[in-house]
């Protein structure tokens, strides 16, 4: 079969077209952007990427449009696409009907830390040989791509299948389907990993996306395994509107039924009900990350990994590519890349920096509210709290329909504001000094920041 993908780059819709091509489709796509780790994930299979959505696409006369939740009508393919009543469907639909049927499914769901504790668990799983099927959406560094089949023949598979672990959003799946995605994958295993407001675009506040959460909810069979975060109140509202599966809490206090950590973020104990039970060394830091780690864990075990093997698994964890990675060191300035864009990712990633250089290294903040929610400027009273831990924040403000500058006013002389690249990067090398860390935070390319910066300290 021939699919060709609308809105292909992102990070969902590119790990569809990995498996699609892993399947032994053939794939092409169209996007109006195009910026690498996908780009290069893409290209690297062998898949076509046109740039821009022009309607003399249907030319291509695939067997299917797969419809990325970045089109939506007036898009001039897609109108294409509708006026000729040609076959399309979205991405979590083609998954769920192609790729998850008779599969054990893993879906990591929360505000935060979903692609992080998803590249976890299948490591994990990888690990303790159970070959399983992924698409997250990042690029985990174990593995090196964002999505694969896995192993899908029922030799040896438990009752249920293959696993398949998946990065589980609650953003809406199409412009023809508001449901969020993860009501498309019925998992058996559901990770709830935290729930706060996001998403402003196309929600109203926090209890419509408790709702959407209660909806993945629904969809867990009685056999199946809920780990819940225990410390928010928000998902304990949505349980409280009906739950019909098993509940395994993490980050519990005492010996309370659940998984807890005793110890540093970067080497810990695990402890089930009080009990130990394994213990996790690595290099990754912040209590996020424990978190994320006793998440995966007490999923893992759903699957039958024994709480030890998948602790020592946890040690060879590499992360995934944009959390705080490491770009490069010019004249004593280190540059790192990170994925953050909510204020409490901001703030969770600096709080993780700083633990890792201390107090004698300055921080440099470089971010650019990109999120539809952060251009709405829903959240903007919250930046000068995500970036408390910093010593200078650089704010990129074109395209905002609001004042970064008003809003970092209680960060006095510490905020500098540009409305263009290359001016914060000529503010940013202006103030740097060797010994800095320059953290740069966007959810997309960040026009190559962090090459323009590394060649303008040189």
């Amino acid at each position: 079969m021939h699919i060709h993908i609308l809105g292909i780059c992102g990070t969902f819709m590119g790990g569809i077209a990995a498996l699609a091509r892993e399947a032994g489709h053939r794939v092409t796509g169209c996007d109006a952007g195009v910026y690498p780790p996908m780009s290069d994930q893409l290209r690297a299979l062998g898949i076509d990427l046109i740039e821009g959505y022009n309607a003399d696409q249907i030319q291509l006369k695939p067997d299917l449009f797969v419809v990325g939740n970045v089109v939506s009508r007036g898009n001039p393919l897609m109108e294409a696409i509708l006026d000729a009543g040609l076959p399309y469907t979205s991405g979590p639909q083609w998954l769920s009907e192609n790729v998850l049927q008779g599969r054990h499914v893993l879906a990591v769901a929360g505000t935060h830390g979903k692609t992080t504790t998803t590249s976890m668990l299948t490591w994990i799983l990888e690990a303790c040989g159970l070959q399983p099927g992924f698409l997250v959406g990042g690029v985990p560094q174990n593995f090196g791509v964002s999505a694969r089949l896995g192993l899908t023949e029922s030799e040896g598979a438990s009752a249920t299948g293959r696993p398949f672990v998946i990065e589980a959003d609650e953003y809406d799946t199409a412009f023809f389907d508001k449901r969020s995605k993860f009501v498309h994958y019925r998992p058996r295993t559901a990770v709830l990993n935290n729930l706060e407001f996001d998403h402003a675009d196309i929600f109203a506040d926090l209890a419509a996306i408790e709702t959407q959460f209660h909806h993945l909810v629904r969809t867990v069979p009685g056999t199946g395994r809920l780990v819940v975060n225990a410390r928010e109140d928000s998902l304990q509202r949505v349980l409280d509107r009906g739950c019909w599966s098993d509940v395994v809490r993490f980050g519990v206090r005492g010996d309370a039924p659940g998984f807890r950590a005793r110890g540093e973020p970067h080497a810990f104990d695990v402890l089930k009900a009080g009990v130990l039970v394994g213990r996790v060394e690595w290099s990754l830091l912040g209590e996020h990350n424990q978190m994320n780690a006793l998440a995966a864990i007490a999923a893992a075990e759903h699957v039958g990994v024994a709480l030890q093997d998948a602790c020592a698994a946890l040690g060879q964890f590499a992360n995934v590519k944009r959390r705080l990675e490491w770009r490069g060191e010019v004249r004593g300035i280190t540059v790192y890349d990170d994925f953050a864009h909510h204020p409490t990712a901001i703030r969770t990633t600096v709080d993780g920096l700083r633990r890792k250089v201390g107090p004698d290294h300055r921080i440099l903040a470089v971010f650019e509210p990109r999120s539809n929610t952060m251009k709405l400027g829903t959240m903007k009273a919250q930046l000068p709290w995500s970036l408390e831990e910093a010593d200078l924040a650089f704010c990129h403000s074109g395209g905002l329909g609001w004042d970064a500058q008003e809003a970092l006013l209680p960060m006095g002389d510490r905020a500098v504001v540009a409305d263009n690249i290359d001016a914060l990067v000529t503010k940013v090398v202006k103030a740097a000094q060797p010994g800095d860390q320059i953290l740069c935070m966007s959810n997309g390319g960040f026009g190559g920041i962090h090459d323009k910066l590394l060649q303008a300290l040189a």
